[in-house]
């Protein structure tokens, strides 16, 4: 009578007896390593490690990274296989108001980089004061998979009306909001890279302010990446000052590096 050994147990049970169909292998509960074997399994159930070689999955594993400020090198995590980055520069500020003369123009936002002369989301420049007659400039975008320019700050309300421009949009900031007549400041840039708004009118003798432009917006995808990249990130515009008896700009914000790396 042939016999088949049950590896983990040593209990021997003949083939083609009741729980043992002929020809059938009793497996083990042992991990075990089979080398230039080949078998056929069939009726199994679990999921094999990705590192294993492994598909099926639910998700795909990664990990996130996010730089607000600062410079430095990134570098890429062991076994990370792709990258997809967003970026985004800085927004300008809003210019400021006054009853006399003129305000501050806001300032420009900074440039955001990763790689050298590889990714750039540039800065929107800032809103000047009543006596200007266009909005802040967006930002340029160069390099990526998807290139956006920033949304331009908007223009003065004038003399009469009083109201000061938005700031300018981006796909991560939205725009400040403009300054109600007779001293309203501008508001802030909201998110990331977004314009703030110009000051209201401060009297209504006196004209309101330009909206500082938004920072640009970069996308890329990276399948072969490199061991490291140096970085930096666009810093956020300033408000323009307030004039004499006037309201300030509104200051717009930062811009962001987010790094989503992927192990399949």
């Amino acid at each position: 009578m042939t016999t088949i050994v049950d590896g983990t147990s040593g209990v021997t049970f003949p083939a083609g007896g009741v729980g043992n169909p002929a020809g059938a292998v009793v497996g083990t509960t042992d991990t075990q390593t089979l080398t230039n074997k080949s078998i056929v399994a069939t009726q199994l159930t679990g999921t094999v490690a990705v590192a294993n070689g492994g598909t099926g999955l639910t998700t795909v594993p990664h990990t996130v990274q996010v730089f607000a400020s600062g410079s430095g090198t990134y570098t890429l995590p062991a076994n990370c296989k792709a990258i997809w980055i967003r970026l985004s520069g800085g927004g300008g500020g809003g210019g400021g108001a006054g009853t006399t003369g003129t305000g501050g123009t806001g300032g420009t936002g900074g440039n955001t980089t990763f790689g050298t002369a590889f990714l750039a989301a540039n800065g929107g420049t800032g809103g000047t004061s009543y006596d200007g007659n266009s909005g802040g400039v967006g930002g340029s975008a160069t390099g990526g998979d998807l290139n956006l320019n920033g949304g331009g700050g908007g223009r003065r309300g004038g003399v009469t009306t009083g109201v000061g421009g938005y700031g300018g949009g981006t796909v991560l900031g939205f725009a400040g909001c403009g300054g109600e007549a007779n001293g309203g400041g501008g508001g802030g840039g909201g998110g990331y890279g977004g314009g703030g708004g110009g000051a209201g009118a401060a009297s209504p003798a006196s004209g309101s302010c330009i909206g500082g432009g938004a920072g640009a917006y970069v996308e890329k995808l990276i399948s072969s990446p490199s061991a490291t990249y140096s970085y930096a990130v666009g810093a956020s515009g300033a408000a323009g000052a307030a004039g004499t008896s006037g309201p300030p700009g509104g200051a717009g914000t930062s811009g962001v590096i987010i790094v989503e790396e992927y192990y399949v």
